[in-house]
């Protein structure tokens, strides 16, 4: 029996139209631009964005915190020559980038010596974080703000406070923006469900980037903000679409949700490389496609780190999937019962 608490996303009349802007379907994630877990060259990372356009990918997501502004300076110089309607941008606040002498790199991930991310969610923390990616990028304004990293995963114990914060000050400033134009679109850039639940009921949001949790691999912590997202009309950015890498390549991963894959979770992994090779599938192109079944969701977003990256996922936007990988996917037990699918 279904849970009345999740509506049947194919339910006539249950959808409230999307209120973020029309975006491309799948999306250059930004982050790996910024120098993720190792250095990128200044060539490389401008061809991927190159690439990706010629790819017909028309939506560029970046935040400070990639590369410690290193990844939208990159995406800025990539798309300077480009004229700025025809594409659009989301980038993030939430975090202030300050010199840290001294500093090694890799202490978050990201191979950048010198420089810290600090977490800010006041009101003057989000206009200064606003003002400093606008110099980044080189544009007067982007389409989509959104509020990067609240949550219990994140800030743990901190984390009531937190979001008192953002509810008072972050979200608030975010909607000023939006009301002078600096923004289109306002919402969260998260990877849990939880918060974006707590946050729905109590601040109207146009967007949530949603990283990890409604996946080929993983749906069952992402069905109910994508039924609450469908109710309110929130478009859903879905992003992280290979959970970290664990379905991105020809056999199952090392990592998922950013940290080493344990062997039950490769295992599970494993049990999709093989219905999808009994259904002649590539597993690449159906975590990528996955996400796009479902209506709350406006694109998928998926880092690109070169050029070669870039030709990878639109091969996988565009290959044409068999009929009968979704029924074996779902008989096999491997797709939950809101997941939907053609």
């Amino acid at each position: 029996m279904a849970d009345p608490g999740i509506p049947n996303p194919h339910g006539a009349g249950r959808h409230a139209p999307r209120r973020g802007p029309a975006v491309s379907r799948l999306a250059f994630g930004g982050a790996p631009i910024g120098n993720l877990y190792a250095g990128v060259d200044e060539t490389i990372a401008r061809l991927a964005v190159e690439r990706a356009w010629q790819h017909g990918i028309r939506h560029f997501d970046t935040a400070p915190y990639y590369g410690y502004g290193l990844a939208e300076q990159r995406l800025g110089a990539a798309l300077a020559g480009v004229p700025r309607a025809s594409y659009t941008l989301s980038t993030k606040v939430g975090r202030l980038i300050e010199d840290a002498p001294g500093r090694d790199a890799l202490a978050d991930g990201f191979d950048v010596a010198g420089k810290r991310a600090v977490f800010d969610y006041s009101r003057d923390g989000v206009r200064r974080a606003v003002d400093a990616s606008l110099r980044r990028l080189g544009v007067e304004h982007v389409d989509v703000l959104l509020l990067h990293d609240i949550g219990a995963l994140t800030h743990g114990a901190g984390h009531p406070r937190i979001l008192r914060q953002a509810l008072d000050e972050a979200l608030p400033a975010l909607a000023e923006l939006r009301a002078q134009g600096v923004c289109g679109a306002i919402g969260l850039g998260v990877n849990e469900e939880a918060v974006c639940l707590e946050v729905m009921p109590r601040f109207e949001l146009d967007v949530i980037m949603l990283a990890g949790r409604y996946t080929l691999f993983e749906q069952e912590h992402g069905a109910q903000v994508m039924a609450e997202a469908l109710q309110r009309g929130v478009s859903i950015f879905a992003a992280a679409p290979y959970n970290s890498g664990l379905l991105g390549g020809d056999q199952p991963g090392d990592t998922y949700n950013y940290a080493p894959a344990d062997a039950a979770v490769r295992a599970r992994a494993q049990r999709f490389y093989d219905v999808c090779a009994e259904a002649g599938a590539s597993v690449g192109a159906a975590a990528l496609q996955f996400p796009l079944f479902h209506p709350a969701v406006a694109t998928v977003v998926c880092g690109m780190r070169t050029p070669a990256e870039a030709d990878a996922a639109a091969a996988r936007r565009d290959t044409a999937l068999p009929e009968q990988l979704w029924p074996r996917l779902r008989a096999a037990g491997l797709l939950g019962e809101h997941a939907v699918t053609p």
